[in-house]
């Protein structure tokens, strides 16, 4: 399925559409006008209250099952597209003169301009939705080419093109492609019209977007993060309680759900009596949650009873019951869990903090900060020394707050270019 300038072709018209693509979005460029962030926010917010109607829920609540994606989190995402935080995310990212143009002395003034055309590349889940890649875009005033993921199931296509019916303005500013990654001829060419390739994966999907790449196209990555806790041995049980139930609701899946727990001690003796401590927590919690997916219990049953063979060489300890299960080992490696409320407990005094994290800096995102308050600034400091970009409480891991950035970064910067220019008498 395709969408190109507000019609859906189907995928046999796809060799005819790319012969056209690059001069239509050159015409575009063309065009004495530009197009208006006030535009782009009034069709997100009607959408928006669309979406929250429910009149697209048999699209969206599959595709948020197959990922194992909660629904209640999908809803507390649709605040971005509304109005006000659209508007508070333009003044916070571009500052308040936003897409107009500044005074830098008498006779010049600069103003932000988009890149001009952004070749997106979305990720094969719903942690970030394409679309929304697609609306930061127009955000700044770009021209958008998104390939699908391969489990999109046609949402992205059926969202855009409500959002053309509304605004129809959008129609030569959004073009969407079902392109499986391995047509790499047809990705370089989307890659060789662009100005930039935003793109959102692993390791291997940046590797390969820097691949198609020439060297005068920009490559902007949002690539897969690991997120963690970080406790005290002194924390308390209400905030370990609400780590187990940020676990429990998001099984593990997001980039910023908690995939284990760092602990603040050298001990071994300390961290077990802290991950038995949690162990029982969790299991209450784990209680008042939806139940784990059966294929992905039965998955980590496997992979459980082996570790529990290989406990005594591995120097292991495992706690588990009722489908959920806690493990500590003697390394200080920050490591994707199994997910699905297997959580690992791993030693990590704060001496090491910087030495140990600082060589993941690009996979870095979100630390649920368990301490007391005497602790917290100088944990905070070391944390953000070693390349963390988010510091939460441990029930906050996974909030949406208007204004906030990705990763550390502001899109709406990286999508836009500053220009400095005389002033016409």
């Amino acid at each position: 399925m395709i969408l190109y300038q507000g019609t859906i072709w189907e995928d046999h018209n796809q060799k005819e559409l790319l012969s056209r693509l690059r001069e239509d979005c050159y015409n575009t460029l063309e065009k004495d006008s530009r197009l208006l962030s006030e535009d782009v926010i009034n069709a997100c917010d009607q959408l928006a209250k669309q979406v929250k109607s429910g009149i697209y829920d048999g699209m969206i609540r599959p595709l948020l099952e197959e990922f194992d994606i909660p629904y209640d989190y999908f809803i507390l995402q649709l605040p971005m597209f509304e109005k006000a935080s659209l508007m508070k995310k333009i003044t916070t990212e571009m500052g308040e003169i936003g897409f107009s143009s500044t005074d830098l002395n008498e006779t010049n003034e600069l103003a932000f301009y988009p890149l001009g055309i952004l070749f997106h590349i979305a990720a094969g889940n719903v942690d970030v939705l394409p679309a929304y890649s697609v609306i930061e875009g127009l955000l700044a005033g770009n021209i958008n080419i998104l390939k699908l993921p391969s489990g999109d199931r046609g949402l992205s296509v059926k969202l855009l093109s409500e959002l053309i019916r509304i605004e129809p303005k959008l129609k030569p500013y959004i073009y969407v492609f079902d392109v499986p990654s391995t047509e790499t001829e047809t990705l370089k060419l989307f890659a060789n019209i662009a100005d930039a390739i935003v793109v959102w994966g692993g390791d291997a999907a940046i590797k390969a977007a820097r691949s198609m790449a020439s060297v005068n196209t920009k490559i902007i990555e949002w690539g897969h993060k690991l997120s963690f806790a970080y406790a005290t041995l002194d924390c308390t049980d209400e905030d370990l309680a609400a780590l187990a139930h940020h676990m429990a609701m998001t099984d593990q899946v997001l980039c910023s759900s908690a995939q284990g727990i760092f602990v603040d001690t050298d001990s071994r003796e300390a961290l077990d009596a802290f991950a038995d401590r949690f162990f029982h927590i969790f299991l209450n919690a784990n209680k008042q949650h939806k139940p784990i997916p059966y294929g992905m219990k039965c998955k980590n049953a496997l992979q459980l009873y082996y570790e529990q063979l290989q406990l005594d060489e591995t120097d292991k300890k495992l706690w588990k019951k009722d489908g959920i299960s806690v493990v500590t080992s003697p390394d200080s490696d920050l490591e994707l869990s199994m997910m699905f409320r297997s959580v690992w407990v791993k030693m990590l005094p704060k001496a090491q903090l910087i030495h140990r994290l600082k060589p993941h800096k690009s996979h870095l995102q979100t630390v649920g900060l368990l301490t007391t308050n005497r602790q917290f600034e100088d944990l905070k400091y070391r944390l953000i020394q070693a390349g963390v970009t988010r510091i939460t409480k441990s029930k906050d891991m996974s909030r949406i707050i208007v204004g906030e950035s990705h990763d550390g970064m502001y899109p709406l910067r990286l999508y836009s270019r500053v220009v400095e220019s005389y002033k016409s008498v």
